[in-house]
């Protein structure tokens, strides 16, 4: 699990989560000549099945985001059902705020659940929508200056503060260390053409959400995915796409480069 991939509407996700949970055990309503304390926990179908079923949405939610793969159930995305709940907490919550019984007034724990739901199922809702939800929850550190291609970056590969031994980019995952080439080796020979002018310089990248790479013969089976929070390096540029490689040294193509952040 990748918690660098939760986004900030997941963030809103979590924080709504926990207002409702604290909501739970406040007190649901206030009846006109009655001296009356309870909450949600005193009835298991409004506490579990409402406020919890609430809660439990939000978990499916962040979980589903940190992991590598979404997960299905009964071939429902596991986000999706996950926003199910969040919308049914909001929904009875709101019916029981709209009519909380006669000569009956709606308690601080009946407002508050309600807000935290409405906010809950919104921000599950608009998540994979609105823009300015999706970035990184945890930015992303800035990696150190960009090696050229071929080269360790200092304090190892793919992030910042890495351990040494990481494959050097290029190097096959597991392959011994290639030898230093002579000072001179890049050098055009006499009777030789020049070396044709690039303009693209490879650089370190990391995406704002998780992203597939793809294979380089053109497939779109996905062989990796690109997780926030982690640098990539980018060593080649064909149109609007991306040539990348892993830590593990597998290189493909990344299609979507928008909201890239460059290092």
């Amino acid at each position: 699990m990748n918690i660098r991939s939760l986004t900030r509407g997941d963030g809103v996700v979590i924080g709504a989560a926990v207002l409702l949970f604290i909501a739970s055990f406040l007190n649901l309503s206030s009846i006109a000549g009655y001296d009356i304390d309870a909450n949600s926990w005193d009835s298991l179908g409004l506490g579990l099945g409402i406020y919890m079923g609430g809660v439990i949405g939000a978990v499916l939610i962040v979980v589903n985001r940190c992991l590598p793969q979404p997960r299905k159930v009964a071939g429902l995305d596991l986000g999706t059902v996950g926003a199910a709940f969040t919308v049914l907490a909001a929904w009875s919550l709101f019916w029981s705020l709209v009519d909380p019984g006669e000569r009956t007034d709606a308690g601080a724990g009946l407002i508050l659940g309600f807000i935290a739901a409405l906010l809950l199922a919104a921000a599950a809702i608009a998540t994979p929508l609105v823009g300015a939800l999706q970035p990184a929850l945890i930015p992303a550190q800035s990696p150190a200056a960009p090696q050229p291609y071929g080269a360790q970056p200092p304090g190892g590969y793919g992030y910042p503060g890495a351990g040494a031994g990481a494959p050097q980019p290029g190097q096959p995952y597991g392959g011994q260390p290639q030898p230093t080439a002579p000072f001179n080796a890049g050098q055009p020979q006499p009777g030789q053409p020049a070396p044709a002018a690039s303009d693209f310089s490879p650089f370190w990248f990391a995406v704002p959400v998780p992203r597939p790479l793809f294979a380089e013969d053109g497939s779109q089976t996905p062989i990796a995915e690109l997780a926030p929070g982690t640098w990539y390096l980018a060593v080649e540029q064909r149109g609007p796409a991306l040539v990348a490689q892993t830590q593990d040294g597998r290189r493909g193509v990344l299609q979507d480069t928008s909201g890239i952040q460059r290092g």
